[in-house]
């Protein structure tokens, strides 16, 4: 599909490795993302939309605002249909604080648009740390955990030494000075102690969210060669 001869749309993407495409809106202009979603109404496609400002969402051609289920929150929308809810209880997300729910709930739509509804755990920092464990239980009830958190990431090898569900950090850009937008949160994860947590791009809750679908979908398969 292409709109000015700068667009080509990756619709097969899902058949060949099981991630639908996003349409990144952050760096496109309203003309782009609304050829994109042309195209997609042509096909009667659902897309998942990121880095969606307000003030780009009200330029969208009028047109397509009566399909869009927009999250400011988030900065995420569904445009079309939306896949049913096809699997509960896999995947927890854990963000240390309130200041990192945005990249939470980026994560947790991502799941939801492809048909997982995630358990969302927000505000449970070490800072506070009466305040993790006693979601403890309720987070090692699920298979996959994404870690949310900024400043100093603590979390991370916190939750990476005391549950083990496949965990995947992300660190966030919350915090000033040291926090280096996120760096430090990054080299944290990157070196923490706790073994085998795999750690994401700064503020990449879409990222996370894809690598759990992965391996949910890895899990399926090795159940059907049983």
């Amino acid at each position: 599909m292409s709109g000015g001869n700068d667009i080509v749309f990756d619709f097969g993407r899902a058949e060949r490795i099981g991630l639908d495409e996003a349409v990144f809106c952050q760096m496109k202009s309203p003309a782009q993302i609304d050829a994109i979603l042309d195209g997609a109404s042509k096909r009667n496609a659902g897309l998942l939309l990121t880095r969606l400002d307000a003030d780009k969402l009200a330029a969208l051609s009028p047109v397509h605002h009566e399909q869009i289920d927009y999250c400011p929150i988030s900065q995420t929308a569904f445009f079309g249909p939306l896949r049913p809810v096809a699997s509960r209880g896999a995947i927890a997300i854990v963000a240390a604080g309130t200041s990192d729910a945005s990249v939470a709930r980026e994560a947790a739509r991502t799941l939801r648009h492809a048909g997982v509804e995630a358990s969302l755990i927000v505000d449970v920092g070490v800072a506070g740390l009466w305040r993790l464990t006693e979601r403890l239980d309720d987070i090692r009830r699920h298979p996959v955990v994404i870690a949310v958190a900024g400043m100093d990431a603590a979390i991370a090898s916190v939750l990476g030494g005391l549950v083990s569900s496949a965990m995947i950090c992300v660190p966030t850009s919350v915090g000033y000075g040291a926090a280096e937008n996120g760096r430090t949160a990054l080299n944290a994860m990157l070196v923490s102690c706790a073994p085998g947590i795999t750690v994401c791009n700064i503020d990449n809750g879409y990222g996370a969210a894809c690598a759990s679908l992965r391996i949910l979908e890895s899990a399926a398969k090795m159940r059907d060669l049983d």
